[in-house]
């Protein structure tokens, strides 16, 4: 079972929020939304090791930065897994 979580950030903190999301470990996927239409989506593997998910989210972040740019404030929506989900 998954649950979603959103958060209002400025642009100027947009890639550090996604940053922090990535590193917790049981996102699955990461939504940028700006006046609720859906600009980019990230979808992540759960339990990819560290180093790959490093390698394949740098480019990712490189676009989240440029989006930064251009938006004052956005949305960031979450679906994480449950801890019951990350054991199976």
């Amino acid at each position: 079972m998954t649950v979603k979580e959103r958060f209002t950030v400025s642009g100027d903190h947009l890639v550090d929020k996604v940053k922090q999301l990535i590193h917790e470990g049981n996102v699955r996927k990461v939504r940028l939304l700006h006046k609720e239409k859906t600009l980019l989506e990230i979808p992540l593997s759960i339990g990819a090791p560290a180093a790959a998910v490093g390698i394949m989210v740098a480019p990712v972040l490189a676009a989240v930065g440029a989006f930064a740019a251009l938006v004052s404030e956005c949305t960031v929506e979450v679906e994480k897994a449950e801890e019951s989900d990350k054991q199976k």
